[in-house]
């Protein structure tokens, strides 16, 4: 058996054999868990109390999806993360790699320094109780700012471009240094316009941190009408999975069961809800994903 002229061997054959088996099972194994929520979501909460659910729904039932899409706190919580996501995402590319555009430069001043200053703080934090002070400080608690301006620059992400930067040729600078262009134009029209790969992969990155992100909603946010998709989320998964403890103690038993069956729907729907947003950023980065993450990880 040839493939593009070379002669297959057996053990070729049977290496790629196991390979497609290994990537079938590993696809299985971390794609259903997805899918079985998925049809749980649609499926109706009674139905679904009997177990038994595989790969298809057996009565569809979108009422979950109705309570979700009807609760204002859930609607208001996703605008403000796919606010930050949209606002966050491209200062956070922006001013990390100018950044690191800069630390490509060995005859700036004190180089070395710089650049130990910004890996020391990749080890090394001021703690919780001392980092909201200076948020409060800064005026950022209850603030939608407290989303956007720490995370502003990522050392990690920026050690990221700024190998990928450094492996450009210097004559694409240089070239255009005799031409009269300045830093910014550089850095504007010729840098980042090659660095394609590695800005959209850390794009993607940032984007899911901050799509993700709940932590900071609980600490510096009291406003209701701040909180992020994912802290409601929480909120609403505890609630229902608690919902049944709160019942009186008359409720009748069978109410209780279809509280809990309810409970679990709802708790379905708002993953997939709050999942499918992301997933759909995925394809229009993935060409860039592999040789952007490669790249900018070849040197450190």
């Amino acid at each position: 058996m040839k493939k593009y002229g070379i002669k297959r061997t057996k053990s070729d054959i049977a290496m790629d054999t196991i390979c497609v088996i290994f990537l079938t099972i590993l696809f299985i194994i971390t794609f259903y868990p997805f899918w079985y929520v998925f049809i749980a979501s649609i499926n109706d909460p009674m139905d679904t109390m009997k177990g038994g659910l595989s790969l298809l729904p057996r009565v569809l039932n979108f009422s979950a999806y109705g309570v979700i899409m009807k609760d204002k706190e859930f609607l208001n919580s996703m605008a403000v993360s796919v606010l930050r996501v949209i606002v966050g995402t491209p200062l956070s590319v922006l001013f990390t790699s100018m950044l690191a555009y800069v630390l490509t430069k060995k005859e700036l001043v004190a180089y070395k320094f710089w650049r130990k200053i910004f890996v020391f703080t990749m080890y090394f934090g001021g703690g919780i109780i001392p980092t909201y002070m200076v948020y409060k400080s800064l005026g950022l608690i209850d603030n939608f700012a407290v989303y956007i301006v720490p995370s502003i620059i990522s050392v990690y992400y920026m050690i990221l471009i700024n190998s990928y930067m450094s492996q450009l040729p210097k004559e694409l600078e240089e070239s255009a240094t005799i031409d009269g262009a300045n830093d910014i134009v550089i850095f504007f029209r010729i840098i980042m316009p090659v660095s394609v790969p590695i800005i959209a992969t850390i794009a993607l990155f940032v984007a899911i941190n901050h799509w993700n992100s709940f932590f900071d909603s609980y600490l510096y946010t009291s406003k209701q009408n701040l909180k992020t998709l994912q802290a409601v989320m929480m909120n609403i998964l505890n609630q229902y999975q608690t919902a049944s403890l709160t019942d009186t103690a008359g409720a009748a038993a069978n109410a209780a069961r279809r509280q809990a069956t309810s409970s679990d729907s709802i708790r379905m729907t708002a993953t997939i809800v709050s999942t499918i947003p992301i997933i759909m950023v995925y394809p229009f980065v993935q060409k860039y994903f592999v040789s952007g993450i490669m790249m900018g990880a070849v040197k450190g």
